[in-house]
């Protein structure tokens, strides 16, 4: 070989060192495989060097000399192919623990808020400072501002999955610092919250659908439907929104479609003629019968849910009463324009005796009047647009509301009657995994007493997923 053959050969060499010294320093896939493209462009002059040194010499020894020195050729493509496999293999996701894949994830997120109440002040602790809860609008006494900023809807979820055979069993829990109540650290000094159970639950899941047992959103729940949002919720008056234990299967109808039916936990919230405070009885004793129809054309998702509750106190008599509740909400996602960017999401629920699945308990279930318990009828829904004006800017412009029915009993004065709002905002992605938005709200609430109350609520939020 001579000495410009054994440079090229050097040469080639150190190319293919190159890459896997990018990777163990952090460098991208893609500098991996520009590397690879300039070392593969020099294979194939070195190539074409020992060809022209073979046809040259003329000599049978000096033919078998220049297939010798030409044997490190395909040694290079053998390398450099598993070179090319390495680095378009992904990063592994999660870590193993036995035969279990595990998974740790959630957000941190920052929210501020500065808020105007046209009709009074809210009081200390009220949820109404942390996100928009109509129910909490003041509806008496002099215009106020407030300033809130808060980390509480950090959240951090642990999941993990098993091969089971042909099936698949997972289990996952999530916990925030929103949810819990009570005792809470002093905003004056340490600004700690308590962490609280959001979801937990474990699957089977397998070719003809999956088993769910544990605490999760409710079957009669769409969360894909819900808008983006700076708020907690958003669009919280029009919004069936209800975390709760259950057993639950649902089953693959077909590539687009499934059914899902759950027993899912009971509970009744009332009021009386004499105060509008709710009341959890915790008298129930039917579970909640849930399910619904899910469709998936394409990218988008409708649905199709429906409830069956079963209200039931213990009357100023001392004795049972009881009457069915029940109710439906139809909700979807329709995606829409370039790559999807856009979407329409809805959601429009009626029911009689469900109010604790709407809005965060907006509306009691049922009205205990005397020995008398009624039903509550409401009708609640929510549209929103979501606009992408480029890859990482994007807007969602949403509108909500809820309307109370109250039986024809005495309704106390305080009972809220309705509720809502419009909102709009501007979300930015700068880099991957980080969301920073700026949200609007205009909010209003209406009191059986023709009383109302309005928030006007400018709010910032920085939100980083890990």
């Amino acid at each position: 070989m001579t000495p410009r053959h054994l440079f090229l050969a050097l040469l080639a060499a150190s190319a293919l060192t190159a890459p896997a010294a990018a990777q163990s320093t952090g460098q991208s896939t893609a500098d991996i495989e520009r590397r690879l493209t300039a070392m593969e462009a020099e294979i194939g002059r070195l190539k074409a060097e020992l060809a022209a040194a073979k046809g040259a010499a003329g000599g049978a020894a000096t033919a078998t000399a220049a297939n010798v020195q030409a044997a490190p050729a395909p040694a290079l493509e053998t390398r450099v192919a598993a070179l090319e496999e390495k680095a378009a293999k992904p990063a592994p996701d999660g870590f193993r623990s036995g035969g279990t894949t595990l998974k740790i994830g959630g957000y941190v997120k920052l929210w501020s808020a500065v808020s105007r109440y046209s009709a009074g002040t809210t009081a200390a602790g009220q949820l109404l400072k942390d996100f928009y809860l109509p129910q909490q609008i003041p509806v008496g006494g002099e215009a106020t501002t407030h300033t809130n900023m808060h980390v509480k809807q950090s959240r951090f979820w642990l999941g993990g999955t098993t091969p089971v055979g042909e099936r698949v069993a997972a289990v996952y829990a999530e916990i925030d610092f929103q949810t819990a109540q009570g005792a809470q650290g002093s905003e004056r000094t340490t600004n700690g919250y308590n962490p609280a159970l959001r979801r937990a639950f474990f699957t089977l899941t397998g070719k003809s659908g999956q088993l769910l047992l544990g605490q999760d959103w409710s079957t009669f729940q769409n969360v894909a439907a819900l808008p983006e949002t700076t708020d907690f919720i958003g669009p919280t008056e029009g919004s069936v929104f209800v975390r709760q234990p259950m057993l639950r299967y649902t089953a693959n109808l077909s590539p687009v479609a499934q059914l899902a039916v759950a027993v899912e936990n009971p509970e009744s919230a009332t009021i009386t003629s004499a105060s509008a405070a709710l009341i959890e009885n915790d008298d129930d004793a039917m579970p909640d019968l849930t399910a619904k129809l899910t469709l998936k054309p394409g990218k988008a998702e409708l649905s199709l849910a429906g409830v069956m509750h079963d209200v039931r106190v213990v009357n100023d008599a001392g004795d049972r009463e009881n009457q069915l509740g029940f109710g439906l909400s139809g909700a979807g996602k329709i995606p829409f324009g370039p790559d999807g960017r856009h979407d329409i999401r809805f959601m429009l629920t009626w029911g009689q005796g469900i109010g604790h699945y709407l809005g965060l308990n907006f509306a009691p279930d049922a009205v205990l009047a005397g020995a008398d318990l009624r039903t509550v009828d409401t009708l609640a829904g929510f549209a929103a647009v979501k606009l992408g004006w480029t890859p990482t800017v994007r807007s969602t412009f949403m509108a909500s509301f809820q309307d109370v029915d109250y039986p024809d009993v005495l309704i106390p004065a305080a009972a809220n009657k309705a509720a809502w709002s419009v909102a709009g905002n501007l979300f930015w992605t700068p880099v991957k995994a980080l969301d920073v938005g700026i949200e609007y709200r205009h909010g209003e609430r209406e009191i059986m007493s023709g009383a109302r109350g309005r928030l006007d609520r400018f709010e910032l939020a920085a939100k980083y997923s890990f």
